[in-house]
């Protein structure tokens, strides 16, 4: 039986260790999105461009992500989340030399984004797989549901802190960008605690995999375990279909709060807020609703709705509107997002859970292939629209793989206890 306690796995003192780290870093990347969406849009006034400093950053989870699993199988996952900790820290204060020295360009974001997407693609894997090593198997939902809380959380401060930071150094002038430095030496502090929160872990993450089968055939068990799994198929397809066409939304928010509400870095970071604020209420009651009975069902219910309000919030026109629509996005999107995520760790093997996790994060990676041509359609007929396409592709979507794949169907069909 799962627990109801929400508070229940941060009892537990490793795995509190692992979530207060893995809270700093969440709290790093969500202002890291403001002041890039920011910067880039201001420097080029393009949603393709946003679109491109995405790819940038997402592009080497398909890359690197399966390598990523194999780290996650094989080293002292301890090691790898604070080696890549580090890394990000240095990349983050050179990047921010940058931006002070006045001379920043749209490519060195690109650099950057690809940069963080790599080191984000190798470690990712190890902090998921971490996680049941930490914590007894009843927690497990619980664990996931609290690891999206703390995401959730960063998302309601971070983006607030970093927009009105920017807004205040820049003390009106849309085209400074030493507000963004600054913002930048903070994502740098948080990346260095993080490292040394984690470094209180005790337990190293011990290997699974001593590499004996060499990388490339350890990948390639982990997409044939996917192939011959038909429940964890599902889940991850059920995974993909969200990030393809739910998370352009994240990518359009500082063109659509520019272009259509008329807004500027303080009203996006009270945008990104507003989802955060609406994730963190769905990720709580996700803990509590570890019995949940005929999970694949409403996790497919989800997407359709998701879709349904992604579509909605294309035609808001109101600050006022917009900031309520999009807290029931995020409210489904992160309830959805725990419930995925927890039925997939319950559902892998010990020995594969590295590389699983690590193919769920590729697929994630596939998101560009949803932003770009919804990034043309917001070029060429506005973010708007693009965003009600976007939301009705993804009901679509997930119809359509409710119908044609029997894996999807029988997951729904699933016993609770499955």
């Amino acid at each position: 039986m799962a627990s109801k306690d929400i508070f229940s796995a941060l009892a537990v003192p490793n795995f509190r260790w692992l979530w207060i780290g893995s809270l700093g870093s969440s709290f790093a990347m969500n202002m890291q999105i403001i002041a890039r969406g920011w910067l880039v849009y201001s420097l080029t006034s393009s949603a393709m461009d946003l679109a491109w400093v995405t790819l940038s950053f997402m592009l080497p989870s398909v890359l690197f992500s399966l390598y990523g699993g194999v780290l996650a199988d094989r080293l002292s996952k301890r090691k790898v989340i604070v080696c890549a900790q580090s890394l990000n820290c240095l990349a983050t204060l050179i990047m921010a030399a940058i931006i002070f020295s006045e001379a920043v360009t749209f490519w060195d974001f690109i650099w950057f984004g690809f940069f963080n997407g790599t080191i984000l693609a190798l470690s990712m894997p190890s902090r998921h797989a971490f996680v049941p090593e930490l914590i007894p198997e009843k927690l497990i939902f619980t664990a996931m549901a609290l690891n999206t809380t703390g995401w959730n959380l960063s998302r309601i401060i971070g983006p607030a802190l970093a927009g009105l930071l920017i807004a205040w150094l820049a003390g009106g002038d849309k085209t400074s960008s030493y507000g963004v430095g600054i913002v930048y030496l903070v994502i740098a502090f948080l990346y260095f605690m993080s490292a040394v929160t984690v470094l209180r872990v005790d337990r190293p993450g011990l290997a699974s995999q001593q590499g004996k089968t060499g990388t490339f055939n350890e990948m390639r068990e982990g997409l044939l375990y996917v192939g011959q799994h038909p429940k964890v198929f599902a889940l991850i397809v059920l995974s993909i279909v969200p990030f393809l066409f739910g998370m352009p939304l994240n990518t359009l928010l500082p063109a659509f709060n520019e272009d259509v509400l008329g807004g500027h870095a303080d009203s996006l970071g009270l945008l990104i807020s507003a989802m955060g604020a609406g994730a963190i209420i769905g990720s709580i009651l996700m803990a509590g609703m570890g019995e949940l009975r005929r999970k694949g069902l409403w996790l497919l219910l989800s997407c359709g709705v998701w879709g349904v309000l992604t579509a909605l919030f294309g035609l808001t026109q109101s600050s006022i509107a917009a900031l309520f629509v999009i807290a029931f996005i995020g409210l489904l999107s992160s309830w959805n997002m725990s419930l995925n995520r927890g039925m997939l760790q319950m559902t892998v093997d010990d020995n594969m859970r590295g590389r699983i996790m690590s193919i769920d994060m590729m697929s994630h990676g596939l998101m560009p292939l949803g932003v770009f041509p919804i990034s043309w359609v917001a070029e060429v007929y506005g973010v708007g629209s693009a965003l009600m396409v976007s939301g009705c592709v993804f009901v679509l979507l997930t119809i359509l793989s409710f119908i044609c794949l029997r894996s999807v169907r029988g997951l729904t069909k699933a016993p609770a206890s499955a």
